[in-house]
C-alpha cells in the first residue's frame, strides 16, 4: 500500500517537500538497515524528485521550541522542524507513518489503521 502511494505522488503533479532534517534520517535509516547501495538508490531516484527545505538555525530554533513547549519524550526534533516546515509552507496533507502528524492537524496518507 505504501509503494503504491509514493509511486502514485511521483506520478501525479504534486510538489513533494521534504526537510533537509527528514533526508538525514532518512539516508541514516537506509544505511544502517540495508547499506551504502539503498543509499545510493535514495540518493539517486528519491532525491531528485523532492524539494529540500534545507534546515537555517532559525527553522532549528524553532522546532526546539516547539519539541521543549510539547514536553514529550516520544516526539522528535526532526517531526517538530517537519511541522514548522509545513506550516510556514501551507503543507496540510502528509505522506508519513508516524502518528504525530495526525495530533498535529495535519492530514495524513495512508490514514492511520
Amino acid at each position: 500500500m505504501v509503494r503504491a502511494l509514493w509511486d502514485s505522488f511521483l506520478a501525479g503533479q504534486e510538489e513533494l517537500v521534504s526537510s533537509s532534517y527528514v533526508l538525514l534520517e532518512a539516508f541514516a535509516l537506509v544505511q544502517n538497515r540495508l547499506g551504502l547501495d539503498a543509499v545510493r538508490a535514495l540518493q539517486t531516484y528519491a532525491r531528485p524528485v523532492l524539494t529540500i527545505e534545507w534546515v537555517t538555525e532559525e527553522l532549528h530554533e524553532a522546532g526546539v521550541a516547539l519539541l521543549l513547549a510539547a514536553d514529550r519524550r516520544p516526539l522528535s526534533l526532526v517531526d517538530c522542524v517537519s511541522f514548522e516546515v509545513m506550516r510556514r509552507r501551507g503543507i496540510r496533507r502528509v505522506f508519513a507513518l508516524d502518528p504525530h502528524f495526525a495530533e498535529q492537524g495535519f492530514a495524513v496518507v495512508p490514514p492511520a489503521a
